[in-house]
């Protein structure tokens, strides 16, 4: 048997009471008006201290119920290095409160997809919806049944799905910034041909943020249309924009799979970076800093999302997804200044 649980050491790790703990422990937070958010905290904390494995040592069954299972996240494409980069937290996170978790790759265009939903629900007790894998389709189907899930970078008008987003209206400010303290003026907003039909938001972001900078020029949208066979890409779009008469000065890369083939362009057309043109990124990518000119970026606390993704998750399938609050959360990027974009 493990180290045993006392209420007042997980009391004393959250900085609340003894009796508030034993109340969400006993199943009896909701009745004395305890938050869902503490409750939250309290329950996934007594995971990680053993609480639900001392019951079940003691052949006890819990006034709490624990819904132990599998989590699958659907996403658009294993290519993102955002879905990269946050794997690793979200097993850490979900595996400290006794859940498994499992990626699907889903094609926005397959139809078939559909018939998968249903299934889902009978190998997952939970399900992240991540991006445009978000569909209202899949969306209204796991709605209608009640099943536990989130979404994951999805901004969606309506506040009545439990959501976890980037805040990237502040991180296109924290650019913006930067570019004034360059003195930028002539900007690209780059961004590739099967990327653009979901970027209008993030590109409404962007061009309000450096349209209250005096003296900025609006910001122009070049478009690289990505080819099926690799490597032969259009560039006509942004090679037009860094030459007179608009000769643009810094190119603000919308995804951070663009970042890797401009790069390789401009080294053909002999551009250096940033000394001919300065080069930013809304997302970071795997080994920026690697490159002959580390690239600036914005960075996600993704160790901090990948928390609040597992307790939000956790909270859903203890209440069965019918959960009467649903919580919106925004998560401010930071920006790592590095010299691809004329910092030294």
């Amino acid at each position: 048997m493990g180290k045993k649980f006392k209420n007042k050491d997980l009391a004393a790790r959250l900085g609340v009471s003894g009796t508030l703990v034993s109340l969400v422990l006993n199943n009896k937070a909701d009745q004395h008006g305890i938050r869902k958010d503490t409750q939250e905290k309290v329950l996934a904390l007594a995971r990680q201290m053993g609480y639900f494995n001392m019951m079940a040592e003691k052949d006890v069954t819990s006034p709490v119920e624990e819904t132990p299972g599998i989590i699958g996240m659907i996403i658009p494409s294993l290519n993102d290095p955002f879905v990269t980069g946050i794997t690793p937290y979200l097993q850490k996170a979900f595996a400290s409160i006794g859940l498994g978790f499992s990626i699907i790759t889903k094609d926005p265009d397959d139809l078939r997809f559909d018939r998968l939903t249903q299934a889902f629900k009978k190998f997952y007790s939970g399900l992240i919806l991540v991006g445009e894998a978000a569909d209202d389709s899949t969306i209204r189907a796991l709605r209608a049944s009640d099943f536990p899930f989130i979404l994951l970078e999805k901004n969606l008008k309506s506040g009545k799905l439990n959501t976890v987003n980037t805040d990237m209206a502040a991180g296109a400010q924290l650019i913006a910034n930067h570019a004034k303290k360059f003195g930028y003026k002539n900007i690209i907003l780059a961004t590739d041909s099967i990327s653009i039909k979901y970027d209008r938001n993030l590109i409404d972001e962007v061009e309000n943020a450096l349209s209250i900078i005096p003296g900025m020029n609006k910001p122009v949208v070049a478009e690289i249309i990505r080819s099926a066979s690799d490597g032969d890409s259009d560039f006509s779009n942004l090679d037009t924009l860094t030459r007179p008469p608009f000769r643009a000065e810094l190119i603000i890369a919308l995804h951070a799979t663009i970042v890797y083939p401009i790069m390789t362009h401009f080294r053909k057309r002999k551009l250096r970076v940033p000394q001919d043109i300065a080069l930013v990124s809304m997302e970071e990518g795997i080994g920026f800093e690697n490159l002959i000119s580390p690239v600036t970026c914005l960075r996600k606390p993704l160790a901090g999302m990948a928390i609040k993704i597992a307790n939000m998750v956790w909270t859903e399938i203890k209440n069965s997804g019918k959960g009467k609050f649903k919580r919106q959360i925004n998560v401010t990027p930071e920006l790592v200044v590095r010299n691809s974009c004329g910092s030294n």
